[in-house]
């Protein structure tokens, strides 16, 4: 398929259906999709076929499910010795406490880039899953309970497909990442999807997948239900006794 010939939904049929993931283009990789709008019949649709969307403020929607697939297996988070010390700060973290904070500070312009793929619309969309119960956030908190990390993402099942994090101190979003590794692990989450590979997702313990083999594990994880206290609210996570229990060992 080329771009010419690119699938554009329509924003009233909140029924229209996707085209399946593997008519996604080669270039740019895995853009399959565009328009539409971002109700969440429409985003929860596009999770559980595999697709997301990600685009800019000047462009329209656009669906994407790329080949290969990023992925992080929460038993196999790296927790190198720098997080260690981070650790030992003793910030407070906790889940689903200021969602629509987090999502604001991963839309906030960062260093490396001069913009955002975390629109107003987005974050109006992400906040609404969040409300219907699919959409939830880490948030790190130091001792002044300024919130200095975070992470969120859409529950699927047994996957955690996750969307974005941020830092505004070092070591903020490692810390989201790896109590979010913990969390889902203890809830008996299966993997969570980075969705795109980085260098700084592999030092934490990512790898990639190809898509079949995502869509196959994604059709398993979503119909199987996660533990009955996944996201419910007081549970604390001893993650230092996490780290040293796991198999195979990562680096502390």
């Amino acid at each position: 398929m080329s771009a010419d010939d690119l699938t554009w939904l329509d924003p009233a049929d909140t029924d229209a259906a996707f085209p399946h993931p593997s008519q996604a283009l080669n270039n740019p990789e895995g853009l399959l999709a565009a328009g539409g709008d971002l109700s969440p019949t429409r985003i929860l649709r596009a999770y559980k076929q595999g697709i997301f969307p990600w685009y800019s403020d000047d462009q329209p929607i656009l669906w994407w499910s790329p080949n290969p697939r990023g992925v992080l297996w929460p038993r196999e988070f790296i927790a190198h010795t720098s997080l260690k010390r981070v650790i030992n700060k003793g910030w407070r973290v906790s889940y689903d406490q200021a969602f629509e904070s987090v999502i604001r500070a991963c839309a906030e312009p960062r260093a490396d880039d001069q913009g955002t793929w975390v629109t107003e619309e987005m974050i109006q969309a992400y906040c609404e899953l969040h409300a219907l119960g699919a959409a939830h956030s880490i948030e790190v908190w130091n001792d002044e309970e300024q919130l200095i990390g975070g992470v969120y993402g859409i529950a699927l099942g047994k996957l955690f497909a996750g969307e974005s994090m941020f830092s505004r101190q070092s070591g903020g979003s490692k810390i989201a990442l790896l109590y979010l590794s913990a969390y889902l692990d203890s809830w008996d989450y299966i993997l969570i999807d980075t969705q795109l590979s980085s260098e700084h997702l592999t030092s934490l313990g990512g790898s990639t997948m190809s898509r079949e083999s995502y869509l196959d594990l994604l059709q398993t994880a979503t119909h199987e239900s996660v533990a009955a206290q996944a996201w419910q609210p007081g549970q604390d996570m001893d993650v230092t006794h996490w780290l040293e229990t796991r198999l195979p060992q990562t680096e502390v």
